[in-house]
């Protein structure tokens, strides 16, 4: 990861970018199918113990993503928008995330396929910006950011090779 935070007064920003990588034991069309299939990606993207949850899914160049709950009190909404989109290869989007209604992050995220002899390679790539220490002070907000995608990147495996 790498991290730069600059700050002035009142507003800090933080850069950081991070790259995580894993192998399913699936063919690329399972492990594509988790990012563009509305219903299977909603039981892996978020935690189970969201209240009020609310999940929009258009994949699509163009399409919106929408994944908004209250979790431990917090309310969370995330937002994306695909820029680019090849079939089983790859995917990009950029997303916000807001924590209570206040604004904690924008980010661009790029995730790679690549089939394998045993089944498939994930490369995920996020360059973000973390806004006003919303999400904990600047390297502690990317590195929980890194953590939770790690997370999420997990449980795919759970819904693709179960």
């Amino acid at each position: 990861m790498t991290d730069t935070t600059t700050t002035d007064t009142t507003h800090t920003q933080t850069h950081a970018t991070f790259v995580l990588e894993r192998d399913y034991a699936v063919p690329p069309e399972r492990v594509w199918a988790a990012f563009a299939d509305a219903e299977t990606k909603e039981k892996w993207f978020g935690p189970d113990e969201i209240a009020d949850g609310e999940f929009a899914e258009d994949f699509r160049v163009g399409g919106t993503a929408v994944n908004n709950g209250t979790m431990e009190g917090r309310r969370s909404e995330f937002r994306a928008t695909y820029t680019d989109i090849v079939d089983l290869e790859r995917i990009v989007y950029v997303y916000d995330m807001w924590s209570d209604g206040v604004h904690a992050s924008t980010s661009i995220t790029t995730v790679v396929l690549e089939a394998t002899d045993a089944g498939t390679h994930l490369t995920f790539t996020e360059q973000g910006v973390h806004l006003d220490g919303v999400h904990g002070p600047g390297p502690e907000a990317a590195a929980g950011r890194e953590h939770g995608t790690g997370w999420l990147l997990d449980r795919i495996r759970g819904v693709v090779e179960g």
